[in-house]
């Protein structure tokens, strides 16, 4: 009983290395899988843009003249 008690153990303790070396995915499943990762990383930084944009868009709607101090004035000589 204690020989196969003993050849039970060894064999769980021999075969372990083996169990732990589980294989994440095949190549194909990780390259989709990165693809759509990619694929909702420019979307992200799509509409990050887009909203930049429309903010400032908003704020643009009031102009202002940034060479205003830089001209001379304006005495209606033209």
């Amino acid at each position: 009983m204690k020989k196969l008690l003993f050849g039970a153990i060894a064999l769980v303790v021999l075969a372990a290395p083996a169990f732990a070396q589980k294989k994440d995915s095949e190549p194909l499943e990780i390259l989709e899988r990165d693809k759509k990762q990619q694929a909702e990383q420019v979307d992200q930084q799509y509409k990050r843009t887009m909203e930049r944009s429309r903010k400032e868009g908003e704020t643009a709607s009031t102009r202002s003249d940034p060479w205003s101090n830089m001209r001379a004035p304006n005495d209606g000589k033209r």
